[in-house]
């Protein structure tokens, strides 16, 4: 007796892995659809996020109707390579459910955020606050030897296998992840602010305070090609990492979800200022655009 497959079951369980696969996909993509929209209200109602889904919806429905015979395909082919992967010790199944996890709390976290600029505000403290900002500037130097050598060893130090995937991000990724897993925080004297060069605190075994900290960074940075500014709060200062456009903004995102994956990545912080994006990458951030400590800043000393 000969059985032969159902194709009108085979056709529903296709169906079913295919909206599954579109839910999936929506999850994520309807709070980055919102970030690019303008807020749209109606009376005390803002429609930014339902919107936003209906265009999430919209766009794999439409991606679904184009290339549907090749999704199952594609999603076998996947596994395949995934399988092959865990026997080489690289990408795979766990991986990408980490992947996805980072990517779905990413972009739900920021679902209401828009590009923001950094809030500066004149006060009695900024003549105090700009002084200290051309003292701090005086001390970066990223052409001593000893920040070169320094910076190029430690940017070589991790992610180097994604260097083709995502360019000098990786490099000072590396940088970062380096210096701030052995910074050690040491305050000043009492009432004796100090500011140390890069190489005084790379001598001192990277101890120091949050100016030291982003003194080091700013300069390891410019040594290896990359460029900072610090912003300096009223009890505070922090390196932001510039980022030339929109294109770049989104692979060092890509990039710092995938290679900071563990760290259970919430939000990417970073400010919008001329144009211009500035990434955390404060010694108090676990991966480069952690939270930041203030969105209020006092001075910014920039080169």
């Amino acid at each position: 007796m000969k059985f032969e497959a159902n194709p009108s079951r085979q056709r529903r369980l296709s169906d079913l892995f295919i909206n599954m696969a579109a839910i999936l996909t929506i999850i994520p993509l309807a709070p980055l659809v919102n970030r690019y929209l303008p807020p749209i209200m109606i009376g005390s109602w803002n429609l930014d996020l339902p919107i936003a889904i209906v265009l999430a919806f919209l766009l794999v429905m439409g991606i679904i109707k184009i290339f549907r015979p090749l999704i199952i395909p594609a999603f076998l082919l996947i596994c395949l390579v995934l399988s092959y992967n865990l026997f080489t010790d690289s990408y795979t199944f766990p991986d990408v459910i980490r992947d996805y996890k980072n990517m779905v709390v990413n972009n739900w976290s920021h679902k209401d955020q828009k590009e923001k600029e950094l809030y500066l505000i004149n006060s009695i403290f900024q003549s105090r606050l700009q002084t200290s900002g051309n003292q701090m500037r005086a001390k970066v130097d990223h052409q001593d030897s000893t920040v070169r050598n320094f910076a190029v060893k430690h940017s070589l130090e991790h992610f180097d296998e994604y260097y083709p995937k995502y360019g000098q991000w990786v490099r000072i990724l590396s940088l970062f992840k380096y210096i701030n897993s052995n910074f050690k925080y040491v305050t000043d004297a009492y009432r004796d602010e100090y500011f140390a060069t890069a190489r005084e605190t790379i001598q001192n075994g990277l101890g120091g305070d949050c100016d030291d900290h982003s003194i080091l960074m700013v300069s390891a940075i410019k040594a290896i090609g990359g460029n900072c500014r610090i912003v300096l709060t009223r009890t505070h200062a922090y390196p932001e990492l510039q980022i030339p456009d929109k294109e770049q903004l989104t692979l060092l995102k890509e990039s710092i979800l995938h290679l900071f994956g563990d760290k259970q990545i919430k939000e990417l912080s970073y400010h919008i200022r001329n144009g211009q994006y500035w990434v955390n990458l404060d010694y108090t951030a676990p991966y480069p655009g952690g939270p930041y400590l203030s969105d209020t800043a006092y001075a910014i000393v920039e080169w």
